[in-house]
């Protein structure tokens, strides 16, 4: 048995931080009910590299967290939409929205009316700044928030910077902090037997990513600076070895020692106290730089890493695909015949493996309210409910 399973979650959600959160507790057991407007589909829908899909609104920024969630159209703007809502509620654990802080509470949704109908909800709003504040009202994405949080400020070169990290590290951030965050309201509600609610902003998510850096300047008035793969140790940093670029990551003071006896450096090795490391970086780094070119990457790697020194040769996504220590993780599912994709469709699960009861995807993908008559009927929507509701612009 799965964490949460019987438990019913309604994702009003999209794009990907919001759509991510509801994807781990879907994962996890949970029966999450993906709510779209009739007439604007999630635009993860419409986003992706294979414009197909994309116009076939099964994107593959979709497919990444849409696994294991059955989807309904509803158009909130109307009072029967609305009433769908509600009525989903009653019986549901938790209901996650992102859309601008009071947009649900203006349509009648709201914590304090859908709570008034079960006190028991979580109600979980995902926002760019929080409900309130004088950034309250504005919107983002994760790249805004990358710049205004001071985060493309640390990344970089001292000569190219400011440089937005690669990867949307604020959204995937945020989708996993609110999983987090629903878990602990749902344990908690075990205890107290009372609902919650989260109001959750990418703008915290983002300072917490850089911690330490916050600890560091609100302690020292030190700005951070980007340092491109530059590092505070010559032993931790990265180099061009004679046919690619790599990293050693030889962090503490028994790693130093390792790895510079390893390049035949005993003398540097016993250089091993912060400030001796700090104090003859530059002539250090000149050193290990002159040294790693000698061989390729990959031959410093399997030397380096028989010596018990973290070091890796930087590779591309179509090589760490195929690494063989990820077969080993489950961290990849492949639908097979997925509706509405013409090959096999491979998702990442999750990033921790259970001994029993973990992670598991169970169904693809679902197109663009898949399980309208499904869900409706549930609700006690009769067949000519239904269709009535089509004709009326409802669903």
């Amino acid at each position: 048995m799965r964490p949460f399973e019987g438990i019913k979650v309604i994702d009003v959600t999209h794009v990907l931080a919001g759509p991510f959160a509801a994807y781990q507790l879907a994962l996890l057991g949970a029966d999450v009910i993906k709510v779209e407007d009739p007439h604007e589909c999630d635009q993860s829908r419409e986003s992706g590299s294979d414009h197909a899909l994309s116009e076939a609104k099964m994107g593959l920024g979709f497919a990444t967290q849409a696994s294991n969630k059955r989807a309904i159209t509803v158009n909130l703007k109307t009072k029967k939409g609305q009433e769908i809502i509600k009525k989903l509620v009653k019986d549901a654990d938790i209901f996650v929205e992102n859309y601008r802080a009071g947009a649900f509470a203006k349509l009648g949704l709201g914590y304090k009316e859908l709570s008034a109908i079960n006190p028991k909800l979580i109600y979980c709003s995902m926002t760019a700044f929080g409900q309130d504040g004088p950034r309250g009202q504005m919107t983002a994405y994760d790249h805004a928030i990358q710049s205004t949080s001071g985060m493309m400020r640390t990344t970089g070169t001292p000569e190219v910077n400011p440089i937005k990290v690669g990867s949307p590290v604020i959204d995937y951030a945020v989708g996993t902090m609110n999983a987090f965050a629903l878990s602990a309201a749902l344990f908690q509600r075990e205890r107290t037997g009372k609902g919650q609610y989260i109001d959750s902003a990418m703008l915290d998510v983002a300072m917490m990513l850089m911690g330490s850096h916050l600890t560091n300047y609100l302690y020292t008035g030190k700005e951070p600076s980007p340092k491109g793969n530059s590092m505070e140790f010559a032993s931790s940093q990265g180099y061009m070895a004679k046919d690619a670029y790599m990293m050693i990551a030889a962090s503490n003071k028994g790693q130093h020692e390792r790895f510079f006896t390893a390049i035949g450096r005993p003398d540097i090795a016993k250089q091993s106290s912060h400030k001796e490391r700090r104090d003859n970086y530059a002539a250090q780094t000149q050193i290990v730089a002159d040294i790693i070119a000698t061989k390729t990457a990959q031959e410093w790697e399997d030397y380096l890493q028989s010596k018990h020194v973290p070091a890796t040769r930087t590779r591309k996504i179509s090589e760490s695909v195929k690494d063989p220590q990820l077969q080993t993780r489950n961290l990849f599912h492949t639908h097979k015949n997925a509706p509405g994709y013409d090959k096999d469709l491979t998702v990442p699960v999750m990033a921790f493996k259970f001994a029993h009861g973990g992670p598991q995807v169970t169904s693809p993908p679902p197109g663009f309210g898949q399980h309208n008559d499904e869900v409706l009927g549930q609700l006690g929507y009769s067949a000519d409910d239904i269709k009535a509701m089509r004709a009326e612009d409802v669903i």
